[in-house]
């Protein structure tokens, strides 16, 4: 989840919440240097059964951080985002993510379940979005 650089991820959260010690054990066995990728986030959430925003809260609790974001807009060494803006070939894309959007953004979810509607990458909803202007919001793990 994200935090001030040098700032503790754990203190978004009240005083007396606890890391799942579950989680927390399938974190730390996935994890390098104290990072999770969004992808072995999402195995935990599979693996446990819980939401993805449990496992978030888990790895901030920890005070790890989450990298490599599937949709391309945090975590990465080069920067925040790894993505461009580019227009999808399928117009059908662009209308599903018009037709989605809540207060003018898009979900990350919703993002994920266009992609698999149309059998493509993530990054590519990601990048439609930026060529359409449109913020992608609500991290599933609570990073944004």
């Amino acid at each position: 989840m994200s935090a001030v650089k040098g700032n503790s991820f754990s203190e978004k959260h009240q005083p007396d919440v606890k890391p799942d010690p579950v989680i927390e054990s399938k974190i730390r066995d996935l994890a390098k240097n104290e990072e999770v990728p969004c992808a072995l986030a999402f195995k935990v959430v599979k693996e446990t059964g819980v939401a993805p925003l449990e496992v978030g809260k888990t790895i901030d609790l920890i005070n790890y951080r989450i990298v490599k974001c599937q949709l391309g807009l945090f975590g990465y060494k080069s920067g925040n985002r790894i993505i461009k803006p580019v227009r999808p070939d399928n117009t059908q894309i662009e209308d599903a993510i018009q037709n989605r959007l809540v207060k003018g953004r898009l979900p990350c979810k919703t993002a994920w379940e266009i992609a698999e509607l149309f059998d493509t990458h993530k990054m590519t909803i990601s990048k439609a979005c930026e060529a359409m202007g449109i913020k992608i919001s609500s991290c599933q793990l609570g990073a944004f």
